[in-house]
């Protein structure tokens, strides 16, 4: 069921979409420099682009200025994440130390019931 919903959501994004393009076919004119600014640089590329290519390429820039925000600003939680990793490690290795060392020189069949294998 699930996997039609999803069918479905993505259907209806993909007719927006469309829908945004057809209504946005106008071309304008897109420049690296201003206008006003063109005296002071030496080459202005310019081109002639449908609309919908600008709005579609504004929405992706976007969400890639998102996603990297997002990835600089949870780094220092990825740091505490795998310093947790690395203790939590360290702290399982001294238990299976400690439990081998209070069993050592003593009957293994309670060694194994007390590890609880």
């Amino acid at each position: 069921m699930m996997r039609y919903i999803r069918y479905v959501s993505i259907a209806i994004f993909a007719l927006a979409l469309i829908l945004i393009a057809l209504a946005n076919r106008i071309t304008v004119p897109v420049r690296l420099v201003p206008g006003e600014l063109n005296r002071f640089t030496a080459l202005s590329p310019a081109t002639e682009v449908p609309l919908f290519v600008v709005i579609f390429a504004a929405i992706l820039a976007g969400l890639i200025l998102g996603f990297i925000w997002e990835w600089i600003r949870e780094a220092g939680e990825r740091a505490a994440a795998a310093a947790q990793a690395r203790e939590m490690a360290r702290l399982r290795a001294e238990i299976t130390r400690l439990k081998r060392d209070k069993h050592e020189g003593s009957d293994e069949v309670i060694a194994l019931l007390d590890t609880g294998r």
